[in-house]
């Protein structure tokens, strides 16, 4: 099909044929001429955000609830530079999303124009790719690469600028249009040979351990997993990427790995003789020192972006290929294979391990609320079958310590950036995905102040989350490292919002939205109760908790995961023979 029309109304019209129906963004000079079609659409909604930060995360939201692309859209200058934090994001946890910037007219490019900037230039270490369109002929095509690019292989965001000139000229529209990726391949199909060796290893081991990332969920892989682990037997243990991958109620889930990851799954690693990881990159949150990470451990790591294969630790048997693929062969070379792991002795350790240091917290002698009791009341009242969004913090660690997570997807947070003001936008976009799934965004009063603003637009455009503000006054998890590492001198991380600067209610109420309040653990569960009550309006929550709350587990930065502390000053005492 052929006909003619602005490059502008070109972009609307591959976006439609892309099957986009969801573009966040705000409107400024330089992508105006794009808005004027993208009003007349039937078929994609735009939704007004209040700052482009917001339409970013709001995209991965959206992008993490359905396995979609996710889009969102800016001006030049200022309104792309604003879209940085939310691209740097997605590409550090693998999320596929499109942003679309308008550029300055192409014979203004390097002019230092009004409201110009390098946008390719800047995003370039953080896109998977991205593009400056100055032929309106070309928009059609690198639309299609762009969404083709984000979702295939290892996902990740993909940036398109177009400059103002290419979107007022004329062109002769064609889809669909022919791709041009020389040389973009990816591997999806693993090594037969390496899934044998892997297989062999598997039934040589005595403490193996499953580590499983993000990837798998990208892989759509949980049941390929499930599988896998019920048929070999072995512990798994499920990145903070990867929470609900794993159903956390199946026995042989250990728990999440890490920095503040449970003993027993920190363990597990450390005394493994066989680590199977699985769309993982070996990061240092996991690992600690690395040089001390499971020292007795052969590796065999599965990823489907051949560069994360042995860039932190070694890979004994590397597989590059998609994890869903990867796991599906895994389990017919263990079929196969004449002879089976026996781990019998290594599970009697393990359970050792989960009897010994559970899972647990400090409650307050004042009667002040515990932050992570109010997690586990919203895991018994909300359910699994919610989606959890978090920012990043002591908010989002106890997030993903006590809350039950028995599905795939249903834990959206922002792990390798670490960025604050994610929770919110995050769950907006996950809400506009899945309109009939409850979304909780779990969020720190820190956090929180950083993208709020994004309640006008839940509550304009009908999106109706519900917001757990975790308010201790202070950015609680800079405070913890104060306090562990800094002689408890709090320098700038006191928030003031004990003073209620703002008073959240009263900000949540400004937006619209129902504002509640709970400062005591009788109140919690009515408290949850009614806000789940509510589904016509965004509800936010103020759980104003003790500001000396710290997470547990914890291993300090740059030290070894054997030095692991359940509790300030209690570390675990670990089998004599090891």
């Amino acid at each position: 099909m052929t006909e003619q029309m602005t490059g502008a109304q070109a972009l609307v019209r591959a976006l439609e044929h892309v099957g986009v129906d969801t573009v966040f963004g705000i409107p400024g000079g330089a992508i105006l001429p794009a808005y004027d079609p993208l009003y007349d659409s039937a078929k994609v909604r735009h939704v007004l955000v209040r700052h482009e930060q917001g339409a970013g995360h709001a995209a991965q939201g959206y992008a993490q609830a359905t396995g979609r692309v996710g889009v969102c859209m800016a001006t030049s200058g200022p309104g792309a530079t604003n879209l940085v934090t939310p691209i740097a994001d997605a590409y550090m946890d693998s999320v596929p999303i499109v942003a679309i910037t308008g550029q300055v007219a192409s014979a203004a490019i390097g002019t230092d124009a009004f409201q110009e900037a390098d946008i390719s230039g800047i995003t370039m270490p953080i896109t998977k790719h991205n593009f400056l369109v100055i032929n309106p002929d070309d928009i059609p095509r690198t639309i299609a690469e762009a969404f083709h690019i984000a979702a295939t292989g290892r996902p990740g965001p993909v940036l398109v600028d177009i400059a103002k000139d290419a979107l007022q000229a004329m062109t002769t529209f064609q889809w669909p249009p022919v791709m041009q990726l020389p040389g973009y391949r990816p591997v999806t199909r693993p090594h037969s040979k390496q899934i044998r060796e892997a297989a062999k290893l598997i039934a040589d081991a005595k403490r193996p351990v499953l580590y499983v990332g993000g990837g798998v969920h990208k892989a759509r892989a949980a049941a390929e997993l499930l599988e896998f682990a019920e048929l070999t037997g072995i512990p798994v243990v499920t990145t903070l990427m990867a929470r609900g991958t794993f159903p956390d109620s199946h026995r042989q889930h250990l728990g999440m790995p890490g920095m503040h990851g449970s003993v027993p799954a920190v363990g597990a690693l450390q005394r493994s003789d066989l680590i199977i990881g699985l769309g993982v990159r070996f990061d240092d949150r996991v690992t600690g020192q690395l040089s001390t990470f499971a020292p007795h451990a052969k590796i065999v790591h599965a990823d489907i972006d051949p560069a994360e294969i042995s860039k932190n630790r070694h890979a004994d048997v590397p597989i590059v290929g998609d994890c869903k693929e990867v796991i599906s062969d895994l389990i017919a070379a263990v079929r196969n294979e004449d002879r089976k792991g026996d781990y019998s002795e290594w599970w009697t350790q393990l359970d050792a391990y989960r009897a010994t240091y559970p899972r647990g917290y400090d409650e307050f002698e004042d009667g002040s609320l515990a932050p992570q009791y109010v997690m586990e009341r919203l895991s018994a009242l909300v359910g699994p079958d919610a989606i959890y969004t978090a920012g990043v913090g002591q908010h989002q660690m106890w997030a993903a310590q006590f809350i039950g997570y028995e599905n795939p997807g249903t834990f959206i947070n922002s792990g390798g950036a670490g960025t604050m003001g994610f929770a919110l936008p995050a769950a907006m976009g996950a809400k506009m995905g899945s309109p009939d799934t409850t979304v909780w965004a779990i969020d720190g009063d820190g956090c929180f102040q950083m993208t709020n603003q994004e309640l006008a637009t839940c509550t304009i455009e009908g999106v109706p989350i519900k917001v757990a503000i975790i308010n201790n006054g202070n950015l609680g998890m800079v405070r913890q490292w104060q306090t562990l590492f800094y002689n408890q001198r709090y320098s700038n991380t006191d928030l003031q919002t004990v003073r209620r600067i703002p008073d959240f209610v009263k900000l949540a109420e400004a937006y619209g939205c129902v504002g509640l309040r709970c400062e005591r653990p009788e109140d919690v569960d009515a408290t949850i109760k009614k806000a789940m009550e509510i589904n016509d309006v965004p509800v936010v929550v103020d759980f104003v908790v003790h500001q000396d709350a710290m997470v547990w587990p914890m291993v300090a930065a740059g030290t070894s995961n054997d030095e692991i502390k359940f509790a300030r000053d209690m570390a675990p005492v670990w089998d004599s023979e090891d």
